[in-house]
């Protein structure tokens, strides 16, 4: 049975050389903004934690159309999950969403009980919160930074340094503080976390997102889902404002109207915030003929489109929070065997090095050029996409980000260790902040 604080009961933090993340030991992991196994990068992160031998729980919101129910437990994954509608109208949105999301995560938090770590993943920087409960009774808190929140805010409101974007940066502060440990997606929001979270470069672990290599399984290509033409261009993913749909439809009228290409078929798949718009542009562009938006569909059907897919687009256009992000679509792709088109942003090149081609930053001219170009050579799309696959299945593999996931933990275990055993600046901290 546990205590009424995890650290009384007994564990492998006894001094005696075993390895402090191993089994026996419980993590609680909290989200947000997706929910659970739909967030496929947490949904790796349970698993991993769970083969190392954790018990893993979660705390997320409720799905609309899977990942309905309020409590489930899927290969061994405790997953509790609340009601939440989205923000809608503005700032008051967001603050009702958040609000809700905190009462229902903090009432769950103390459901599950005590843990050995709570683990936060953002967006928004407000988990730190709720996770205060299961500190103060001796959890270790690893803050899993998904975003750059006020990048993010710059990028998508375009509102500037307003009284709204201090206080994400004063909520990203708190969160830094708060956290014993920092996982970051890539090397550039390590870079933040140590120059502007002021973290210990020890305690920054880069865990990148990779692809479940079990779900993107080519299939033969599908000719008829090219609709009559030659070629079959694909956009995959979510369709907020910052995400350069608008982009990709206004470069697709410039390969048709300025280079005279009929011989292509595109399909966007995904949704999100701005989908309706996206319809909408295409319709004005008045590429509704060549242009089939999917919403979401199936992995099945996802697959069938990206073994058709002549070319894959990735259209995020430069700004604060795209040029150091990772995006999940171009890894995606490369898993699929794809060639891109992206804009020169910095963490695209460091995903998909030479398996893309790079548009000048928001040119859309350009990015229509070089869909031409990979077009017309079947040979360079062959070996660009075979150099995707390779970086897939080895640098940017799953299981390296696994190395560093365990690492991140065992780096948390010993500085709990630390704090019990009284020695150190961390066991002073974790003073202060008591």
């Amino acid at each position: 049975m546990l205590g009424n604080a995890i650290g009384d009961a007994p564990n492998n933090e006894d001094g005696s050389g075993r390895d402090a993340s191993g089994p026996g030991r419980r993590a609680l992991i909290l989200v947000e903004n997706l929910s659970v196994p739909f967030d496929r990068r947490v949904w790796q992160e349970c698993t991993t934690l769970r083969d190392a031998g954790w018990t893993v729980h979660v705390i997320c919101p409720q799905g609309t159309k899977r990942d309905t129910e309020a409590e489930a437990v899927i290969d061994g994954v405790h997953i509790h999950r609340y009601p939440l509608t989205a923000a809608t109208g503005g700032p008051a949105g967001y603050l009702k969403e958040y609000g809700s999301a905190l009462w229902h995560t903090a009432r769950l938090v103390r459901k599950v009980g005590p843990v050995h770590v709570v683990h936060a993943c953002n967006p928004p920087d407000l988990l730190y919160l709720p996770a205060r409960w299961a500190r103060r009774r001796g959890a270790q808190f690893v803050f899993d930074q998904h975003d750059l929140v006020p990048e993010l805010y710059l990028s998508r409101f375009d509102r500037g340094n307003d009284l709204l974007y201090r206080a994400v940066c004063a909520l990203e502060r708190r969160t830094y503080k708060a956290a014993d440990i920092v996982i970051a997606t890539n090397e550039s929001y390590r870079d933040v976390a140590v120059s502007r979270g002021g973290k210990r470069p020890e305690d920054v672990f880069v865990v990148r997102s990779a692809p479940a290599i079990e779900r993107f399984q080519p299939v033969p290509p599908e000719p008829e889902l090219k609709r009559g033409k030659p070629h079959l261009l694909c956009y995959l993913g979510v369709m907020g404002p910052q995400d350069g749909v608008d982009y990709a439809l206004r470069a697709l009228a410039k390969l048709r109207d300025e280079l005279g290409r009929t011989d292509w078929h595109a399909v966007f798949v995904g949704s999100g915030d701005a989908f309706d718009a996206m319809v909408e542009l295409s319709r004005e562009l008045d590429l509704g003929d060549q242009v089939q938006f999917t919403g979401r569909i199936p992995d099945a059907d996802l697959v069938r489109y990206l073994s058709t897919a002549d070319v894959c687009l990735s259209p995020d256009p430069c700004n604060p929070l795209n040029d150091v992000s990772t995006m999940n679509k171009v890894l995606e792709y490369m898993a699929m065997g794809r060639p891109i088109v992206s804009f020169d942003l910095r963490e695209a090149r460091v995903s998909a090095g030479d398996a893309a081609l790079y548009a000048r930053a928001d040119d859309e001219a350009e990015f229509a050029a070089l869909i031409g170009e990979l077009l017309d050579d079947p040979d360079r799309r062959a070996r660009m996409g075979k150099l995707g696959q390779e970086r897939i299945g080895g640098p940017l593999s799953w299981r390296n980000s696994q190395d560093a996931l365990l690492a991140a933990y065992a780096a948390a275990c010993r500085a709990r260790t630390a704090v019990r055993s009284g020695g150190g600046p961390l066991s002073a901290r974790r003073r202060r902040r008591r």
